[in-house]
């Protein structure tokens, strides 16, 4: 059987808070991911979410001390009658360990995050054709929630 089709083992990977020092690993991650470079979007996020109550930025390490990813989440409720919830606002894993489990340790640790602030109920907003994401929170036992995104163009 020929070695490339074999799958990755999965990595073993910490997780841990952020800390000023990964600020532009973050923004280097998500500019090559996404293609757009937001400085300025990552800095109001680390001031927002970095060491506050209720709110998660995570990041994750090989055991060498790569970056591999990160993961942002908080607690809120909603309008409109929602229970507080945690919601999940982005996940990027590096592209050379995705597929070996670095998603998913993220998740797994914010979720334990959202739990020991009290909410039961995860939640996230992704792209209808984005298949990526959406195999991936399906894969983490993710399904639609209650609640239907609405929006217009403001002219």
């Amino acid at each position: 059987m020929d070695q490339n089709l074999q799958p990755e083992p999965a990595l073993d990977a910490a997780i841990r808070p952020a800390a000023e020092g990964d600020l532009l690993k973050v923004i280097a991650l998500d500019a090559r991911i996404t293609g757009l470079e937001k400085a300025a979007y990552w800095m109001e996020t680390f001031d927002r979410f970095v060491g506050k109550e209720g709110r998660y930025f995570l990041i994750a390490e090989s055991e060498a001390g790569d970056f591999a990813g990160f993961i942002v989440g908080e607690m809120r409720a909603w309008e409109f009658g929602s229970q507080p919830c945690g919601w999940i606002l982005t996940i990027l894993v590096s592209p050379e360990v995705q597929g070996r489990g670095v998603g998913e340790l993220l998740y797994q640790e914010i979720c334990e995050c959202l739990k020991a602030d009290g909410v039961d109920t995860v939640r996230t907003m992704i792209a209808r054709n984005d298949k990526l994401n959406m195999s991936f929170f399906r894969a983490q036992g993710m399904m639609a929630g209650p609640f239907i995104e609405l929006e217009r163009p403001i002219d």
